[in-house]
């Protein structure tokens, strides 16, 4: 079984998108303006959904509820990835969390995407 995608509400969905196109490499696949929507994917096929917020669902992101209510993780290649990672975040005023650290066996820190996203950006070494 294969995770197929992940889909977060955000108030602004090209600006979330642009955030995630930037530092993480995702591809867009599909940008719908009208109807509140972006795809965009990763190269393992992983689809990253940016929604504007329906009422039938409730119709809160996480600006509008002010707190962070779930996050996402990334795991890089190498260790050196996650520092430069930090490295470009942090030049571009990014909200970063810290610098990277030694964190149940990994090395990572967090930042928050555009949509109050929390995400975790992390290496952990072969098993």
């Amino acid at each position: 079984m294969r995770l197929n995608h992940l889909d977060f509400y955000v108030p602004d969905i090209a600006a979330t998108a642009d955030f995630f196109l930037r530092y993480f490499a995702l591809e867009l696949r599909e940008m719908n303006e009208r109807i509140g929507r972006a795809i965009l994917d990763d190269d393992q096929g992983t689809e990253v959904v940016l929604s504007r917020p329906l009422s039938k669902f409730g119709s809160a992101d996480q600006v509008e509820l002010q707190r962070q209510t779930y996050h996402i993780g990334f795991i890089l290649a190498e260790r050196s990835d996650v520092d430069g990672l930090h490295g470009r975040l942090a030049a571009d005023s990014a909200a970063v969390s810290g610098p990277p650290a030694a964190i149940r066996g990994g090395w990572l820190f967090h930042c928050t995407a555009p949509g109050n996203i929390l995400v975790e950006v992390g290496w952990r070494p072969p098993v």
